[in-house]
């Protein structure tokens, strides 16, 4: 029988299976309240008795992350982390330091299997999507292990989130909580590569959350070079999408646009990209690519970028920022800590 995953409930869910096991409902409330203040085994939960402990032991069970790598930049203070779950398998979140407040990124899945060329999550394809206890159990492990209060999160490190949607809908829910850890929607971004269907589900649920669209090209041939997506929703697809979102939610939209060095960066480019976003409600995040191995994709000069985001500025009105790179002495973007470690397995 396979057991309860206690960290991926709601309180009423916890309340009901205290009921299931012959206690007393207010016995789902301590266990909800020993969790979020770090239990990792029921015994330590404060107040439970013992008995009642050792049968959740038995139905029950409070997933557990250890840290395996972890990597601290000498220059920003960023902390990249490989955290091995219980099966072995490996997800990667980076915790990084803005004057707003303290910001981690997190996995959804092992491994992706969207295929984006510029991307080392993709490379070993989709291993698993990861249960809601597994996403907040790294921004817990990164409280932990920082000892700093995580304020923002950025779900766009390994996987496609609305890949993974049920899943990711009941961390977002549980991460909100305010006994749990009282994360704001609107302190949380969501990153997809434009899963047309999905987004307009996430559209119905009218979450006050930050949706990032990941663009990276002006059109669909572009785009489909780069973004196997493309071949299944066209940019005007996804623009259409997009729209859709925000005029169910209100919400501005943040397109993400990894600039490659002579593939997407010309001001030829820019202005494509000027005119589709033109008249929206938008910001462009660019985001000058991380150079992986397999690829010999080489990130745009900073005379390319400039007149990028000039020609966008000017020409469209729009808003665009160059993301800046944190912890860049230490290694492994998105993906690439876990895709080592596979490569000393083999």
């Amino acid at each position: 029988m396979e057991k309860a995953d206690v960290l991926s409930m709601f309180p009423e869910e916890l309340e009901q299976l205290a009921l299931d096991l012959g206690e007393k409902k207010f016995r789902g409330k301590q266990i909800f309240d020993g969790l979020y203040h770090g239990a990792e085994h029921f015994s330590e939960i404060k107040g439970l008795p013992a008995v009642f402990a050792a049968k959740l032991e038995e139905y029950a069970e409070i997933r557990s992350a250890v840290t395996e790598r972890k990597l601290v930049s000498q220059i920003d203070g960023t902390v990249k982390f490989l955290f091995c779950l219980q099966d072995g398998e490996a997800v990667q979140s980076v915790f990084m330091r803005y004057k707003h407040g303290n910001t981690v990124c997190i996995s959804t899945q092992v491994g992706c299997r969207m295929g984006c060329s510029f991307c080392a999550s993709t490379k070993a394809g989709l291993r698993r999507s990861l249960l809601p206890s597994e996403m907040l159990l790294q921004v817990m492990k990164a409280e932990k292990e920082t000892g700093e209060k995580v304020s923002n999160i950025v779900l766009m490190g390994m996987g496609e989130p609305l890949d993974n949607y049920d899943n990711v809908m009941k961390f977002l829910r549980l991460v909100n909580l305010e006994k749990g850890m009282n994360i704001g929607m609107r302190h949380i971004s969501l990153s997809t590569c434009g899963l047309v269907e999905k987004m307009d589900r996430l559209a119905e649920e009218n979450l006050q959350i930050t949706l990032s669209v990941s663009l990276h090209a002006p059109n669909t041939e572009k785009r489909k070079a780069i973004m196997p997506i493309a071949n299944k929703y066209s940019v005007e697809e996804l623009m259409a999408a997009c729209d859709r979102y925000t005029a169910k939610t209100g919400r501005r939209i943040s397109y993400e646009y990894a600039l490659i060095a002579g593939v997407n960066d010309t001001v030829a480019d820019a202005h494509e990209v000027g005119r589709l976003l033109a008249g929206r409600l938008a910001h462009l995040n660019l985001i000058p690519v991380n150079p992986i191995k397999e690829r010999d994709f080489k990130k745009s000069g900073q005379d390319a970028i400039k007149k990028f985001v000039e020609t966008v500025e000017n020409n469209y009105h729009i808003s665009a920022t160059v993301r800046r790179k944190l912890g860049s002495d230490i290694d492994a973007s998105c993906g690439q800590l876990r895709a080592r470690r596979e490569e000393e397995k083999q």
